[in-house]
């Protein structure tokens, strides 16, 4: 692999996002922001920053990790399904971010998993990837998969958030095979949880 295919790729991405390599005009920083990401990668900006999202459900944090990244992923689902090509946040948490030595531990630990990943991805059914309805139907199940990670259900962070990384690679990667396979397995996972019903998620609640 070319090193500029390297780069092309989701751990990649991380890759450089941890070392802080960014373009001429910015100053090396200490805090991995919104802006930087929006600012280097453009249209594979929704996919990058769902990934990011993802972070403190992977992080040792107190518990309640999923109620910071399930609404951050859910706000990417909504403007994806409204038909936004390009991730839209306000000037003020553009601005904000997560420790870069916090964000290279995260990337540390997902990169062996990302790379394992990217074996087997690639860009696939590209008409289909960046057709509007995929865009759409994607946010929605993103959208979904949000919400059911800002639940304080046990034992579901990681599993939730394994699920949106799929997403956030296809998107990244423009595989269509893959977005296909993590569409049935987020609509899977929506509907189980509608059909548990809240007298079942109380049950697992009552466990713990």
């Amino acid at each position: 692999m070319s090193p500029a295919e390297r780069e092309a790729t989701t751990s990649g991405l991380l890759a450089q996002i941890s070392a802080g390599e960014r373009a001429e005009d910015y100053p090396p920083s200490d805090k991995v922001t919104f802006d930087e990401i929006l600012d280097r990668f453009g249209r594979r900006a929704f996919g990058v920053l769902v990934l990011v999202a993802t972070l403190p459900a992977f992080l040792p944090l107190p518990a309640g990790a999923g109620a910071i990244s399930g609404p951050l992923i859910a706000v990417f689902g909504a403007q994806m399904m409204f038909g936004k090509r390009y991730p839209w946040l306000p000037a003020r948490l553009r601005q904000r971010g997560v420790a870069r030595r916090r964000f290279q531990r995260f990337s540390e630990r997902i990169g062996p998993w990302l790379q394992r990943i990217e074996k087997l991805v690639k860009p696939r059914l590209a008409g289909f990837t960046q057709h509007i309805v995929c865009h759409v139907i994607s946010g929605l199940l993103l959208l979904a998969l949000g919400i059911l990670l800002s639940l304080p259900i046990p034992l579901t962070n990681y599993p939730l958030a394994l699920l949106v990384i799929t997403y956030a690679v296809a998107l990244i990667e423009r595989d269509g095979v893959l977005m296909i396979i993590a569409w049935v397995l987020g609509t899977g996972v929506s509907a189980l949880f509608i059909i548990l019903g809240e007298g079942a998620l109380d049950w697992l609640r009552g466990l713990f």
